[in-house]
């Protein structure tokens, strides 16, 4: 009989995690390796820049699955091993110790790497970026000492950690180069919105400048200058200004990729044998007819488990609303779709705008692409339900709180 078949995922992280558990859900009786380069078993991000950070959440909380749990669902996680090729003739996984691990399915969950700020000085002690648990501990343990803080870019990981650095007590500027906070995800209306709510909270913004240099003395950051010639005293910089995807296996490989590994709808790869889930996928999605590259929590968290099935050799069409979360200060939000500037030609509200609490409705020609319920729970849902149908709406009864969004 033949021997049974290894399936091996590049990542041990929760897309990777997941994959390898919906295997193990599915029936996979063959061996599943879990190759992971930190020491950590595969956690969740999100807390990095929310509660953990806060040191509300316990380190516990952030991991995917207790630690027995590999062994008692016989996945060979092996944790510190780093990947450095991808043989595709001899399928097999080559790693940094020169040993290899040859498969007949692989999933590459390798995900994304903080987007790096090339000025003087960014090598300076005191200028951090987050990404891993390790960063969280060391900006964690950075905060507690209060002083002043500026943060380079104005996304989603630069305004969590703008809250979770005002609520230890520091001062706190953020210098990002676009018109606004959160421009290229939320576009100016929104936006601005979370602006005013930092601002209340003591957050200054400097809108349309850049950081040019990092300054420091004795090894250590004492400033950053901006493009305006503005030197901003601080005793700590944090780099939020993106993420970068994990391509070079892929690419090396020579699988196709373009800002993520291509993938079709069922997360299968330009090689047959090679599928792609999380961060680093660029895969095509049916409900926008194009592909698109998801860096979010809930991409990693569904799509790991749907290319363990399309590796199965199930009919997959990977469709998932694209799903994001913040909490920042008393304000919680979840977003549905993709709100990017382009994708829509007017927005609909519904709720008290001033209160913050509020859903905000994207629409173009007429049907919901994306929205955001603000301090408004249990009805995202209901919200993909629209963004799905793809249908034009009563825009009167849209924005109607007495009218159920199922109903609209």
């Amino acid at each position: 009989m033949p021997a049974e078949p290894t399936y091996v995922i590049v990542g041990a992280s929760l897309c990777g995690a997941k994959a390898a558990e919906t295997l193990r859900a599915e029936g996979f009786g063959g061996s599943v390796v879990l190759l992971g380069d930190e020491h950590e078993r595969p956690y969740e991000r999100p807390p990095l820049s929310k509660g953990y950070l806060l040191g509300k959440d316990d380190k516990a909380s952030i991991y995917v699955h207790e630690e027995a749990w590999y062994a008692e669902n016989e996945v060979d996680l092996r944790l510190g091993v780093t990947a450095t090729a991808l043989d595709l003739s001899a399928r097999q996984v080559v790693l940094a110790d020169g040993g290899t691990v040859g498969y007949e399915r692989v999933l590459l969950a390798t995900g994304a790497a903080p987007r790096r700020l090339s000025v003087p000085g960014a090598d300076l002690d005191g200028v951090l970026y987050l990404r891993r648990v390790g960063d969280s501990e060391r900006l964690q343990a950075a905060l507690r000492g209060g002083g002043q803080v500026v943060i380079v870019g104005a996304g989603w990981i630069g305004l969590e950690v703008a809250a979770a650095a005002r609520e230890a007590g520091c001062e706190v500027t953020v210098v990002e180069p676009e018109a606004g906070a959160l421009h290229r995800h939320l576009g100016p209306e929104l936006g601005g919105m979370f602006a005013d709510l930092h601002r209340e909270h003591g957050v200054a913004f400097r809108f349309g400048e850049s950081v040019i240099e990092l300054r420091g003395s004795g090894g250590k950051i004492s400033a950053a200058v901006t493009s305006s010639g503005e030197e901003l005293p601080a005793e700590l910089v944090v780099i939020g200004i993106g993420a970068v995807p994990a391509t070079r296996l892929a690419a090396d490989a020579g699988l196709d990729v373009a800002n993520g590994v291509i993938a079709d709808a069922g997360l299968r790869t330009s090689a047959h044998e090679v599928f792609v889930a999380g961060d680093a996928a660029n895969a095509f999605h049916p409900l926008y007819g194009k592909h698109i590259r998801v860096e979010h929590w809930a991409n990693a968290l569904n799509g790991g488990p749907a290319a363990a099935k399309s590796m199965l050799g199930q009919g997959i069409s990977y469709d998932a609303v694209p799903y994001f979360y913040s909490d920042q200060y008393d304000l919680g939000m979840e977003t549905a779709g993709l709100p990017e500037p382009g994708s829509y030609d007017q927005i609909v509200y519904r709720g008290d705008r001033d209160a913050r609490e509020l859903i905000a409705f994207w629409l173009s020609g007429g049907a919901v692409v994306a929205g955001m319920n603000v301090n408004v729970w249990d009805v995202n849902d209901d919200i993909q339900a629209l963004i799905s149908a793809r249908r034009p709406v009563d825009e009167a009864r849209l924005a109607d709180p007495d009218i159920p969004i199922a109903e609209v």
